[in-house]
């Protein structure tokens, strides 16, 4: 494979200095982030928390896809969880596609990574693992000018050279020494520097370019890895919801970072330090502003009136049965409840009990992983406009 022997130097810094003007601003961002992160987390009972973990692959998922191009609502992915395609192909693909990615987010989740994220190796597998989930015409990229059809092929490098932007990427087979270059980098960072370094590796990941396509989702999902793994994020908030929301600036900062170095006052490296700090501030901001934002929408209270709103609207249209808002509120209040106590706390029968807690799973509402196992609150897509306004678009 063709190596020019680009230098290692063409990509620095990789990091913004302890130098730097904004290093100390960065600095207290990563700091806020950190604490607010906590916040949310301490905040949440642990079955809500995983329950909640679920929705955000989707809405991730979404929102990273989005920025690609691709437009699955999360209802339509939530179908795709459960094996309910499109019968248009088109649409059919998209959702494959989004199931692949929730797939591998999943797998992170589940400590599947064997190495940090930043490794070659980790880069390498969670693509992998991405495309081998992609239906066949999504495999392959075509080439504008030629109109050539490039396949995918799993867990490999791209062999050949491709154009970011408006400028040829580095050669093929400089890409491995890059990426180690990048791991050595950011692998052994501090606390703090870990928080930063999740911006820079975004941006340094994207410029490398190691795929011949799918290196968007594959940044997202290694940056999403790193505030995983760094702040313990329990999966609860996402960045690519943000970024998606501001897809222009997003797109505007990384195009920014590709620029040289503008005098001795922008760094040492090749490439611009104080284009680089603008981007980690802005995609910190954005973390920032995504943890508010759940923050705002899981305040228990506000949570509970607009479940409890719902259950007692769903109660009048005859969708549930009497009776349902008070398990709602029972599971809202405790975390979760068992089948024998809510016999107890609604004082009826064994099989109008059955029909309740029926009518709260079948809607959604509830969920549980066996007919023995206790019932726990569930935030599917197509309750989460009422439940969780302003998570993801209306469908």
């Amino acid at each position: 494979m063709r190596d020019d022997g680009e230098t290692i130097g063409l990509f620095e810094p990789l990091m913004v200095s302890e130098g730097s003007p904004e290093r100390t601003a960065l600095n207290d961002l990563a700091l806020e982030l950190a604490t607010i992160s906590a916040s949310l987390k301490s905040s949440l009972p642990d079955s809500i928390a995983f329950a909640l973990a679920d929705l955000i692959r989707s809405m991730n998922c979404y929102y990273s896809n989005l920025i690609e191009g691709h437009n699955t609502h999360p209802i339509d992915i939530e179908k795709a969880l459960q094996d309910d395609y499109s019968t248009d192909p088109k649409k059919r693909d998209l959702q494959l596609e989004a199931k692949a990615y929730i797939t591998v987010q999943k797998w992170i989740d589940e400590g599947g990574l064997e190495d940090k994220p930043t490794s070659p190796d980790m880069i390498v597998e969670i693509h992998r693992r991405f495309c081998e989930l992609l239906p066949p015409d999504l495999l392959f990229v075509e080439n504008p000018n030629t109109n050539e059809k490039v396949p995918l092929i799993l867990g490999q490098l791209r062999d050949r050279d491709v154009e970011v932007g408006r400028d040829v990427a580095i050669s093929p087979g400089a890409v491995p020494r890059f990426l180690k270059r990048m791991h050595e980098a950011y692998r052994d960072a501090g606390r703090i520097e870990s928080i930063l370094a999740t911006a820079c590796a975004h941006h340094r990941l994207l410029w490398v370019h190691p795929f011949i396509d799918g290196n968007g989702r594959v940044a997202r999902l290694m940056s999403y890895a790193m505030l995983k793994s760094t702040l313990d994020t329990k999966g609860l908030w996402s960045v690519a919801r943000g970024l998606a929301r501001n897809e222009q600036e997003y797109k505007r900062h990384l195009a920014a970072c590709d620029h040289p170095r503008h005098g001795d006052r922008d760094g040492r490296g090749s490439l611009s330090e104080n284009a680089l700090a603008s981007f980690t501030a802005f995609f910190l901001q954005t973390c920032i502003d995504q943890v508010k934002f759940m923050e705002s929408l899981m305040k228990p209270a506000r949570l509970r009136d607009r479940i409890m709103i719902w259950a007692e609207e769903e109660i009048r249209a005859k969708n549930l049965p009497i009776k349902s808002d008070t398990v709602l509120r029972a599971v809202l209040l405790q975390g979760s409840i068992t089948r024998a106590d809510v016999v107890a706390l609604l004082g009826v029968n064994e099989r109008t009990a059955r029909r309740i807690t029926s009518a709260l799973l079948e809607s959604g509402a509830l969920t549980s992983t066996s007919t023995r196992a206790p019932l726990q609150l569930a935030f599917p897509a197509k309750l989460a406009g009422r439940w969780m306004p302003g998570l993801f678009p209306d469908e």
